[in-house]
């Protein structure tokens, strides 16, 4: 560790003199955490949605009033043909086509069923999928609301409540944990910060040891009589610590803006992100010695950072991914810091239910670490 104090304050002075890099740890990250908090919403309201009531009468009105209140759907028109009906879901104004049959409040009457077509625009999966559960949750709840009134007028009844009312013979009584209210920004926010955290790093680091070869001055320091661990930690120290004050001001935002809480303990938090941080700067430091130039470092970073934003479970569930795709995220340190943060972050998770997310962070730190070492090792030889 010889000539350590004197790369680090070396380094510090070059950081201070370098205002774009200063910008780019310290305010970008928070840009991006607002303007992606906000931006990523899976939840989906208001889905366009046209009308075809050929009844006009009171039953049929209701039905698509109560498609309305669910605020999953919102009328934009209201045909009253055939064609233009069929136009409005083609032309894409329209996702979701509600047609009621002339007869459908006559059939109500009789006591017969009565079906209601509803047309479903499949192109996006996920408009469809909601439009999909909440047509058929309201259905439900329709037929199920007319069955109950039918059977308290014979006074006959598959089951009754406590108060002696008519009900469903079985009833699941379900209770959301954690995110009750089901913010997308609450899931979301916490895995955003480990990408920040990845992305910032990975750039900071890489592109600076690149850019000293570039430049000749790391050169020139290999044969200044500084040790090698010093002249490696002596450069990665000043990034380590502003990202760790980076990861302060977005945790600070994430509650201030997004109005998320640390349900965890918040010393365990920072603890684990420095194994994190260090991890990064490994894989940044790794990629350093692949790339001979700064564009040949940026191609390198976003072919690391593909992986590590759609594979990680930042952004769609792990559980779904093909068994080859899921195999690739085991080996991307994001995979385990993204399930780590909303581990503490939303359940208040402590060591023990975190242990096996540690354990493979930690295994992917001292491989990333030791190859990195290994081969900067071998440059300066």
């Amino acid at each position: 560790m010889t000539g350590f104090w004197a790369i680090l304050l070396k380094e510090f002075s070059h950081i201070r003199r370098d205002r774009a890099t200063v910008f780019f740890t310290f305010m970008v990250p928070v840009l991006q955490l607002i303007v992606f908090g906000f931006a990523i919403d899976v939840t989906i309201d208001n889905i366009p949605m046209t009308v075809l009531d050929l009844d006009g009468r009171q039953e049929s009105r209701r039905f698509a009033e109560a498609l309305v209140a669910t605020r999953t759907f919102q009328v934009v028109e209201r045909p009253t043909d055939a064609e233009s009906f069929r136009r409005a879901l083609t032309s894409g104004r329209a996702k979701v086509g509600v047609l009621i049959p002339a007869d459908y409040s006559e059939r109500l009457l009789r006591r017969e069923e009565a079906q209601v077509q509803v047309l479903i625009d499949g192109s996006d999966s996920q408009v469809a999928t909601t439009a999909l559960n909440a047509v058929n949750l309201l259905t439900t709840q329709l037929a199920i609301g007319r069955a109950r009134a039918v059977a308290e007028s014979l006074q006959l009844a598959a089951a009754r409540n406590m108060e002696g009312e008519a009900a469903v013979p079985i009833e699941a009584r379900a209770r959301l944990l954690y995110n009750p209210d089901l913010e997308s920004s609450h899931f979301f926010v916490p895995g955003l910060i480990a990408i920040i955290l990845h992305l910032v790093l990975l750039f900071l680091t890489n592109l600076s040891i690149v850019r000293e070869r570039e430049l000749g001055t790391l050169e020139q320091l290999f044969v200044t009589p500084v040790g090698r661990a010093a002249l490696l930690f002596g450069k990665l120290t000043p990034y380590a610590l502003m990202a760790f004050g980076e990861l302060l001001i977005v945790l600070l935002a994430m509650s201030a803006i997004f109005g998320v809480p640390i349900h965890g303990d918040l010393g365990l938090l920072l603890a684990l992100s420095w194994l994190f941080i260090v991890t990064v700067l490994g894989l940044g430091l790794f990629i350093s010695t692949l790339a001979r130039t700064q564009l040949e470092a940026i191609q390198f970073a976003f072919l690391v950072m593909l992986p590590s934003v759609f594979l990680s479970g930042f952004m769609f569930p792990r559980s779904e991914m093909p068994v080859i795709i899921r195999a690739i995220s085991y080996v991307i340190p994001a995979t385990y810091f993204v399930e780590i943060l909303r581990g503490i972050i939303l359940r208040g998770a402590d060591f023990l239910d975190l242990f096996p997310n540690v354990a493979a962070l930690a295994a992917c730190c001292a491989v990333i670490l030791y190859l990195s070492i290994a081969r900067f090792h071998k440059q300066l030889d």
